[in-house]
């Protein structure tokens, strides 16, 4: 009969770590001991819980921009944390029509300055004149306010009516601007649809950080007068399709511009869902299926406005209380 001490000898040494014995010759394995964890607090359970939704939202952001042939760059603020999710939120891209928000921001601030009045009626001159989107170049000879003109060209994106608006603030004044504001990354350098201009290089561009930063500028009202930043944002808030509304219920307040061109879907929005408002940029270029890049945008509205009406609805531990 083998003794429990040849018995440890032949199974070495790490067998003695997990026997215990019990009585003269006896012996069984010990029960292993799991080193004792400090109990989770009710705030860090909360918290892992949100960083788990969180990772999930940031997945899904980048799965659908992985689905695109094409280049895509976003940038998703949360303005009640500051929180952000990007992927080259720093690279020029073109900006198609979204750039006509900065053109609205250097109109009313300029009225503002007592520079222009905003009621008085000009004549839209011949050199204003431009094809693709709109109204205005199908009238024989408008005359409307300014104030009416930037309605068109955000509405309904009327070329037209931006290029008198960007004759009449001036392209360098939008820029100086929009550097003084923060507004990095935004360049106007053409009037619409200048082909020959884009063909030389000189493209309207901006980030996807840039256009964030201007709509959080137009939603704080830095720089305008109180008057001026509710007619801004009303302005840009008036119903019109775009890759962003498609993606939140009807009804959803959003205040931005979506913008396209050749092989470029563009779409800026500041989504001001109750408790939890966030900004919404997207930029596609170099796609193969413009039709594509619309869906991404699509998709991308939709999964954040899932992600932000369940922080504002939900409590600690993720029930979703209605406000």
């Amino acid at each position: 009969m083998t003794s429990n001490r040849g018995c440890c000898a032949l199974l070495g040494v790490a067998t003695l770590a997990t026997t215990a014995v019990t009585g003269p010759g006896l012996a069984r394995p010990a029960a292993a001991v799991e080193p004792r964890q400090p109990a989770a607090t009710s705030g860090e359970a909360a918290a892992a819980g949100r960083v788990a939704l969180r990772e999930r939202f940031a997945a899904s952001l980048r799965e659908i921009a992985a689905g695109v042939d094409g280049v895509v760059g976003y940038l998703v603020v949360d303005l009640a944390s500051g929180e952000r999710f990007a992927a080259h939120e720093r690279v020029p891209f073109p900006t198609a029509s979204t750039i006509k928000i900065a053109i609205l921001y250097e109109l009313y601030r300029q009225a503002d300055e007592g520079r222009l009045a905003l009621d008085t009626a000009r004549p839209l001159p011949a050199v204003a004149r431009a094809a693709g989107s709109g109204v205005l170049g199908d009238l024989r000879a408008p005359s409307l306010p300014l104030r009416d003109y930037a309605t068109l060209m955000i509405l309904v994106s009327d070329n037209s009516a931006t290029n008198l608006l960007i004759d009449t603030v001036g392209m360098d004044r939008v820029n100086a601007r929009m550097r003084a504001l923060g507004v990095e990354g935004l360049a106007l350098r053409r009037r619409m649809m200048d082909v020959d201009a884009a063909r030389r290089g000189d493209e309207n561009v901006a980030t996807p950080a840039a256009l964030a930063r201007l709509l959080d500028v137009v939603r704080t009202g830095e720089g305008l007068g109180a008057a001026s930043r509710a007619a801004v944002l009303e302005t840009l808030q008036k119903p019109k399709a775009t890759p962003i509304t498609a993606g939140v219920p009807a009804g959803t307040p959003v205040a931005g511009k979506p913008g396209e061109l050749e092989g470029v879907r563009v779409d800026a929005g500041l989504v001001l869902v109750p408790g939890r408002p966030y900004v919404l940029v997207m930029m596609c270029a170099w796609l193969r299926d413009d039709a594509e890049g619309e869906r991404a945008i699509e998709a991308a509205s939709r999964a954040a406005y899932a992600y932000f009406t369940r922080l504002a609805a939900g409590g600690d531990y993720g029930r979703l209380i209605p406000r």
